[in-house]
């Protein structure tokens, strides 16, 4: 028979095991003002309804608790018609004074949220609006919330190009965009919850349209991919080389060269890309300003071998998905669907929900 006291050793280590697998939530960290966002530009949900915006203009990154989280989170099919005059209409201005910057799904509630300009240039104001699957469109309240902030150092005095993609992964937030040194383009892994944010990486690609190394053209949009267990960050660039970078090798202050595994097109702006699955295989689908959205296979990625000399479109291959044609953003929804920015044949704008190809 088992003593007391052993009986009571035994009860607390199964005590400690149980309670150091229950992950903390994201927001514990979080101290509860009224962010000072100069602007607002990419944004992108962590979990635990943690949504982490850029400020470009004030040089800072912000991780900002919604306090949008469900039981179950919301299913199902997200269309808002003509979304600019609905967010105008929320907003209390007119469609052609805001400019809306990015969309992100919350992954806690299955709400969409937009990171919107009201206004032109630096004297924009940001905004941050939440779409239901109702249809409902309304302002997001940022007085008197949960909040943390981390400073960026050294970003380009081109504010457009400072901050040009972020993402949460694996406990940090990875923000792509321009910095102020020789070697300019960057991408730099900021660990949460924030103390500072560490000195950005400079990262180097081979251009192989250009036939030439590059190191001042900025990630235009980049999603976090698994290789054989290995996270690596798919990045793509103006005219349009898609890069590998190996997460590991994102260390602070760095120089990092790139694998280019794909050149998809000269003359061309990446805009926004999702990973996903179907069929048991992996797929990248990019949206892009000339070439449509192209789905492109990510079979035998690890045995790519980067391109090193000048070329056309080569690397991985990719089909044109033409029924997709005028997106102008998408995020992930679900597994199986997408929400977009998608541009109809009258020049409107709309928020839609489509089956991944």
């Amino acid at each position: 028979m088992l003593s007391t006291m052993r009986i009571l050793s035994l009860a607390l280590l199964g005590a400690a095991l149980v309670a150091s697998t229950v992950q903390a939530d994201l927001t514990d960290t979080l101290k509860k003002g009224t962010p000072d966002l100069k602007s607002i530009g990419p944004i992108s949900f962590g979990p635990d309804g943690v949504l982490f915006v850029s400020d470009p203009q004030g040089g800072a990154l912000f991780a900002i608790d919604t306090a949008d989280k469900a039981a179950t989170p919301a299913t199902g099919t997200i269309k808002v018609g003509k979304i600019y005059e609905k967010v105008a209409g929320v907003l209390g201005t007119d469609a052609k004074d805001i400019l809306i910057n990015d969309l992100a799904v919350n992954p806690a509630s299955g709400n969409v949220y937009l990171s919107v300009s009201r206004g032109k240039g630096p004297d924009a104001k940001p905004a941050l609006i939440k779409l239901d699957h109702k249809g409902k469109v309304e302002a997001v309240e940022l007085k008197d919330v949960k909040f943390s902030k981390a400073a960026l150092a050294n970003l380009s005095d081109k504010k457009t190009e400072a901050v040009t993609c972020i993402a949460f992964v694996k406990g940090q937030v990875l923000v792509a965009g321009l910095g102020n040194e020789n070697w300019a383009s960057t991408l730099r892994s900021v660990p949460f919850p924030f103390t500072e944010a560490n000195k950005p990486t400079s990262v180097e690609i081979f251009h192989g349209a250009h036939g030439k190394f590059e190191t001042n053209s900025p990630v235009r949009t980049f999603v976090p991919f698994e290789v054989k267990g290995e996270t690596s960050v798919m990045a793509a660039y103006q005219c349009t080389p898609l890069v590998k970078f190996p997460l590991s090798e994102l260390k602070p202050g760095a120089k990092v060269k790139g694998t280019t595994v794909a050149e998809l097109g000269n003359g061309n702006r990446p805009l926004d890309m999702i990973t996903y699955e179907k069929g048991g295989k992996s797929f990248l689908l990019l949206s892009n300003s000339k070439r449509g959205v192209m789905k492109i296979k990510m079979e035998g990625l690890d045995d790519v071998k980067g391109i090193v000399a000048k070329t056309a479109v080569a690397g991985l291959p990719y089909d044109t998905i033409k029924e997709l044609d005028g997106i102008q953003q998408l995020a992930k929804l679900d597994k199986d669907n997408a929400v977009i920015l998608i541009r109809a044949a009258n020049g409107e704008l709309n928020l839609d929900t489509v089956p991944l190809p």
